[in-house]
């Protein structure tokens, strides 16, 4: 895939190197030279210098076969800007922005712009890390508010069904893993004690999906 970077700096630089070690045609945009040192030598891609969302910099990014673009520049509106000029004019397939205020990250999801809000995820993320909790968060999307967890089936739960595990809009099963190996389940698949579940789970949901495996 083609990708274009605005912004080099700790995010810009680490993506950057991500996804050039992935075998992805990397350019990345800065309007500081300097900050392209952040690349290091092993890093193959090019590197433009720029205000990130200027229409004649874009070009020169190549933002017209671009696959992708990804703004991470310091300041959230230009990154929202970037990100709106990339999508709407350009018509880049998948662009996202790094959005710090949480609350501005709500607004622009809810004008479909895809966005990051590292605040709020690393806000819930480090509050799970430091209170014991039998679930582990695999992964959180969007700003934080849904999760992908796994946990160990409870006695209780052994012989139900998934259906008894479900929340329409809150909690779904989407995985089990057993003996070694991991498969999807429908709502009918009946938990045996020992599997290892799989769950996205609305984070504001958590304390009910305790409550339903008896963790509370």
């Amino acid at each position: 895939m083609r990708i274009i970077i605005i912004g080099c700096g700790r995010m810009g630089a680490g993506l950057a190197q991500t996804l050039n070690l992935r075998g992805h045609s990397v350019t990345v945009v800065d309007k500081d030279p300097v900050a392209f040192e952040r690349l290091g030598p092993a890093f193959k891609g090019q590197t433009v210098v720029g205000i990130g969302f200027d229409r004649d910099v874009l070009l020169r990014a190549g933002i017209e076969r671009a696959d992708g673009l990804a703004a991470v520049m310091a300041s959230d509106e230009a990154n929202v800007v970037a990100a709106r000029l990339a999508s709407q004019v350009f018509r880049v397939p998948r662009v996202v922005a790094r959005v710090y205020d949480p609350r501005k990250a709500e607004i622009y999801r809810r004008l479909g712009l895809l966005t990051i809000a590292p605040v709020t995820w690393g806000i819930n993320r480090i509050a799970e890390l430091l209170t014991f909790s039998e679930l582990n968060t695999i992964l959180s999307l969007g700003g934080g508010e849904v999760d992908i967890v796994e946990v160990e089936i409870p006695p209780l739960l052994a012989g139900r069904a998934v259906r008894e595990l479900t929340i329409p809009g809150e909690v779904h099963v989407m995985a089990i893993s057993r003996g070694g190996k991991t498969f999807l389940s429908t709502l009918g698949t009946v938990f045996h004690e020992g599997d290892l579940i799989h769950l996205v789970v609305l984070a504001a949901s958590a304390d009910r999906l305790r409550a339903l495996l008896g963790l509370m």
